[in-house]
């Protein structure tokens, strides 16, 4: 009889550890969710396309994205048509392997300081 009420407990325990650890499993999952900002792309508008292939030889400074490319078409369900301006071949990807292009800015007011050396005789 005793043995059986050990055995019911620890049933009981298993039960619990079980229910926290889908908790726990939920409420990670919904703030990872929460975190994941959504990538919208539009017409135009120019991307990196990620290197699937180079996660076999990876090389330390060679960067994982390739491009730009321009945005020709966007389908739904993360579908994206791209275009490169190299070569002028367009392909559909995911839009999980794009990421937006940032060009650079264009400084125009530039000022330029002289600096003189110090002169250290006194």
């Amino acid at each position: 009889m005793h043995r059986k009420l050990q055995l019911q407990e620890l049933e009981e325990i298993r039960h619990d550890i079980y229910e926290n650890a889908r908790m726990y499993k939920e409420k990670t999952k919904a703030f990872h969710d929460q975190c994941i900002t959504r990538k919208t792309f539009i017409v135009g508008q120019k991307v990196l396309l990620y290197h699937s292939r180079l996660k076999l030889f990876p090389g330390k400074l060679r960067s994982r994205w390739v491009g730009p490319f321009v945005v020709t078409k966007v389908y739904d369900h993360g579908v994206v048509e791209i275009r490169s301006d190299g070569t002028g071949k367009e392909f559909k990807v995911n839009d999980h392997r794009l990421k937006p292009y940032y060009e650079g800015y264009q400084a125009q007011n530039i000022e330029v300081m002289e600096l003189e050396a110090p002169n250290y005789e006194d």
